[in-house]
């Protein structure tokens, strides 16, 4: 019975001794990772031009994608035996302009953005929110369509009763109806929108997601440094998330 009471002493002194080293290795981990030459820095200006390209990006994805899907309905509400030919030729144009966002890869957009139609730049938040914008566009656009068109069709013949031309009959009657249907649809498009801005490391632009490829290149190791990036991207989206939810229970109660 000692013999064994003194295995199992030298094994839970083991474990003990492998608990402490594996903790005092996670210190060092994090040390070097967020605190040692203050490259916690590094992250808070990662953090912050992430935030600037996904808000600018979003303002110029909306607006984009609103502007696309009205004209998009407009021609398709039209009537045939009245076809208006300028309307035509922006259809086509705003056709052309989904399918090839929609197409083609984000990064190579990206790419083509930064070394090609703007290779002098140096404003590298400003090409990234606009290559980020433009891209959105095309998907906001597709899901305002949808709303739009999800619109009782009634809808729009009573505002043009009442005297209204058709954009102040949009604005006023059918896209608050139409905002309200597509909210969930448009939130999972920022969500995406908040989390594919990681990939504006290959223009050089100090993201969160450079900033720990830059601690990881200093200290050889990523894990610490990566799974803070991954925990703080999860801590934004989950904010993001709530503040939609809160929007959207404010829009149903104001149904009631």
């Amino acid at each position: 019975m000692d013999w064994i009471a003194w295995c199992e002493k030298l094994l839970a002194q083991a474990r003990d001794g492998e608990a402490m080293g594996l903790w005092a290795e996670l210190n060092k981990d994090f040390y070097q990772a967020f605190v040692q030459e203050g490259r916690w820095k590094l992250y808070a200006e990662g953090v912050g031009n992430t935030l600037k390209v996904a808000v600018l990006a979003l303002v110029l994805g909306v607006a984009l994608g609103l502007l696309v899907a009205v004209v998009r309905t407009f021609h398709d509400q039209q009537r045939e035996e009245r076809p208006h030919i300028f309307l035509g030729v922006l259809n086509i144009i705003c056709k052309t302009y989904t399918t090839v966002i929609r197409g083609t890869p984000m990064m190579v957009q990206l790419l083509i953005m930064a070394f090609v139609v703007f290779k002098s730049s140096r404003n590298l938040v400003g090409v990234a929110a606009l290559a980020f914008g433009i891209n959105s566009g095309a998907y906001v656009a597709e899901i305002i369509r949808g709303g739009l068109m999800s619109v009782d069709a009634g809808q729009m013949e009573a505002g043009r009763s009442l005297g209204l031309n058709y954009l102040q009959t949009m604005w006023y009657i059918i896209i608050p109806q139409a905002v309200k249907n597509i909210l969930p649809a448009l939130g999972n498009e920022l969500i995406t929108l908040l989390k594919e801005t990681s990939i504006v490391t290959v223009i050089g632009l100090r993201d969160l997601t450079k900033a720990a490829q830059l601690v990881t290149s200093k200290t050889y190791g990523g894990f610490m440094a990566l799974f803070g990036v991954a925990l703080v991207y999860l801590a934004m989206v989950m904010v993001l998330s709530w503040l939609m939810g809160r929007l959207e229970r404010r829009l149903r109660s104001s149904e009631r």
